[in-house]
């Protein structure tokens, strides 16, 4: 029997929801439900409501957020809730991607009140942790993810964290061509594992993300510590998508 394998697509600030609903036809035309394979979907949220209704009738398909803010509702324009999210029909969300950091400034304090906010409403959150070029040539890899880890999740019992996904996407491999190699995302998934174990999540789903594609994603995940892939403007065409998750899958 296969193991358990996750393929999330990050859709970024792409695809409205004539698109979504488009896109929904073309994959599900080309990929069929597979035994212990999960297909997430984070979609941009004016297209969140679309892509729920057009997964609704696949078990294997998972429709998220691409981010929360921390309080259910109030005066903050342009953000949107976990209640809000799982209205429109999402059940995950991303935490603490790359450029929610990198470019929105966001901090390990707001992950941990964003995760604490994803439980609360019912979602299962991804949560995104990994380091820049810099500190990689520094040697601060596990530091650096470690510490994300702990600011995001620190304080979670064993039941809580069981509901978490972790995607270890290094900075430096996102949107460059340049990805970890499988031995590399090997080592640093080892020390995500152990983290979680020591606090009592016993089965961590780590999933590995940065310039994932058709060419390389067989290879990734021939390394047993990748629970899957988190992939970016690899997923934005259906047809390909649906590729890359039969070739990740087989």
């Amino acid at each position: 029997m296969s193991r358990p394998l996750w393929f999330a697509a990050n859709w970024k600030m792409n695809l409205g929801p004539d698109e979504a609903r488009a896109y929904f036809k073309t994959f599900r035309a080309r990929y069929h439900p597979r035994e212990q394979c999960e297909v997430w979907f984070f979609p941009p949220a004016v297209s969140l409501e679309a892509a729920a209704h057009a997964a609704r009738e696949r078990a294997d398909l998972v429709v998220g957020a691409q981010d929360i803010h921390w309080e259910p509702k109030g005066a903050f324009t342009g953000a949107v809730s976990g209640p809000l999210v799982a209205q429109a029909g999402a059940t995950a969300t991303l935490i603490g991607h790359s450029e929610r950091r990198h470019v929105f400034g966001e901090t390990d304090e707001d992950t941990r009140k964003k995760v604490a906010a994803a439980l609360a409403a019912g979602l299962a959150p991804m949560l995104c942790v990994g380091e820049t070029l810099a500190e990689r040539e520094a040697g601060n890899t596990l530091a650096v993810v470690t510490r994300q880890l702990a600011g995001a999740l620190g304080g979670l019992d064993g039941g809580k964290l069981g509901q978490i996904t972790t995607a270890y996407e290094p900075v430096w491999a996102i949107g460059t061509g340049r990805n970890a190699t499988p031995r590399d995302a090997a080592q640093v998934h080892r020390e995500i594992r152990a983290w979680l174990a020591a606090r009592g999540m016993a089965q961590a789903r780590v999933v590995y993300g940065g310039s994932v594609n058709l060419k390389n994603v067989a290879e990734l995940l021939a390394e047993p510590e990748l629970d899957g892939v988190l992939v970016g403007g690899a997923s934005l065409d259906p047809a390909s998508w649906a590729e890359l998750v039969q070739t990740g899958a087989a």
